[in-house]
């Protein structure tokens, strides 16, 4: 059985000219401020809820469970509106992502992401200036409708800009820029709640205004990608010189070709949900738009990244320690996305995939197992022990960080073909947004509930991506954007729901 095989050599398509541009690079910089603001509003909040002053003015009675002895240790933090905080966020973005996906396609990336920036400013100071709680959760719901269009339009754009052989570093960027955006707001958080007056949260939560504002500003001034241009219907002759900028050459007619031909194919472009959805030629795209996010979010990695300080304060760490120590672990997550720019495109999609599953699946299995040894309903572990924990922790944020971190984003955002793109897209963010609401809403209730067994939970879910990734998806490495989709045609599974004979035609539709 031939298992995430690529074409015969007489079957591959062929490759465009060009080089890494400053143009493209300054381009995908600026772009890349949504992905910063991302893992800022991930990194943010998890902190901010083990902070004295935000929890006693907000969330009195966490406050007084946390301060007291006779309440388990797993279920100190266990509190619908604490958790209503943290994804409140997360549900806006959802509501939000299907209105982003007819903005992206019909003017374009770059409106969406100006939209995104100033949603961002408006959130970030209500959160920063709340005097309440609905005022803070208000906040949050704006900072959601940012993060649902910058989101749904930044992977798009860096996807298509990006040169193809180049591609699997430049959609990484992305996750990059959302590991320097959550490792700022650990370091943020960890300095902030220093200030003795108890206010430091406000600042916290203010400073997403920065990142927000340079999206924002950046967007005004970024150039519209050439497949964007084209699906507007904008002149050929304008989009071939955008194209040779970003290029660095004058060669671009193959590529330019390949663009025209990909949006010929095109419907409506409001027809684009009903066509991924309900024809049969576009299934394997569909359970890549479905599966890949709901995958990334059950690693159980923003369980740790909403609530690590929460989870070390759990084991009897104090709130500098906890905070510090999530510091630390957010810079190796970093680093290790910024690694996996670099082995992207040598060794591919799927090698980064399963090897990074191995490695996350190790260290659940490792957290579960000492913490359902070591932690009882009271007391806390060793100082032995907390160490072993965060080390392991920061093993399991290196393995997603140079795999479902950044890969959860690269592939959805480069299998769609243009007709379907940003349906498409609007897919894996509206599911990426739900399964991240439904973690940030469940984590504490069954931390409480299940104890250390919610990590074996985790684990068992890592078994089956990584048998999901092995069996069902295509390598996509080094291959043009608009010339993805031939890989479905010869891959063991998937070439039976693609017409090969029409080679891009419309494909009847599924019973």
């Amino acid at each position: 059985m031939a298992v995430g095989t690529v074409p015969n050599s007489q079957d591959l398509p062929r490759r465009y000219g060009g080089r890494v541009t400053t143009f493209v690079v300054l381009s995908c910089i600026t772009a890349g401020m949504g992905g910063v603001i991302f893992g800022y509003d991930i990194g943010v909040s998890g902190g901010v809820t083990s902070m004295d002053g935000f929890l006693s003015k907000f969330f009195p009675e966490v406050y007084r469970r946390m301060k007291g002895t006779s309440v388990s240790n797993y279920c100190k933090f266990d509190s619908e509106l604490l958790t209503a905080f943290t994804s409140s966020l997360y549900i806006a973005g959802l509501l939000t992502t299907f209105l982003a996906s007819s903005v992206t396609a019909r003017c374009g990336r770059r409106p969406s992401m100006v939209i995104a920036g100033s949603a961002i400013l408006a959130g970030s100071a209500i959160g920063g200036t709340a005097v309440n709680v609905s005022m803070v959760i208000l906040g949050r719901v704006l900072l959601g409708v940012g993060l649902g269009f910058g989101n749904q339009a930044v992977p798009l754009y860096l996807s298509e800009m990006a040169p193809p052989l180049h591609r699997g570093a430049f959609s990484n960027g992305f996750q990059l820029c959302v590991g320097i955006g959550a490792v700022t707001a650990r370091l943020t958080n960890f300095f902030t709640q220093k200030i003795r007056q108890g206010w430091g949260w406000r600042v916290s939560l203010a400073v997403a205004a920065v990142p927000g504002g340079l999206l924002t500003l950046g967007a005004l001034f970024l150039p519209e990608t050439p497949n964007s241009l084209l699906q507007q219907g904008r002149d050929k002759r304008r989009v071939r010189v955008l194209l040779t900028t970003i290029r660095g050459v004058s060669d671009v007619e193959d590529e330019l070709e390949d663009i025209v031909a990909a949006n010929s194919d095109k419907a409506n472009s409001s027809r684009g949900l009903q066509m991924i959805v309900t024809q049969r030629q576009y299934r394997p795209q569909l359970v890549m738009a479905i599966m890949i996010p709901f995958f990334q979010q059950v690693t159980g990695i923003n369980a740790i990244s909403f609530y690590a300080p929460v989870l070390l304060r759990t084991i009897g760490m104090g709130e500098n320690a906890s905070l510090l120590s999530v510091v630390v672990t957010g810079l190796v997550g970093t680093s290790s996305t910024f690694v996996s720019m670099f082995l992207v495109d040598r060794f591919g999609r799927r090698t980064l995939f399963l090897v990074g599953g191995a490695q996350m699946l190790v260290s659940q299995l490792m957290i579960g197992g000492i913490m359902a040894t070591q932690l009882g309903d009271h007391g806390q572990v060793s100082k032995t022990c907390a160490l072993v924990l965060i080390f392991l922790i920061a093993v399991y944020v290196a393995g997603f960080a140079w795999s479902w971190g950044p890969l959860g984003w690269l592939v959805p955002s480069e299998v769609f073909p243009l007709e379907v793109r940003s349906a498409g897209q609007s897919i894996t963010v509206a599911v990426n947004f739900l399964m991240t609401t439904a973690v940030a809403q469940l984590f504490l209730a069954t931390l409480c509930r299940m104890r250390a067994g919610i990590f074996f939970f985790f684990a068992a879910w890592l078994v089956a991506m990584t048998a999901f990734v092995y069996l069902l998806l295509p390598e996509t490495k080094g291959l043009p954007i608009e010339q993805v989709r031939r890989l479905w045609a010869q891959h063991w599974f998937w070439r039976r729901f693609v017409d090969t004979a029409s080679n891009g035609e419309q494909a009847k539709l599924d019973c």
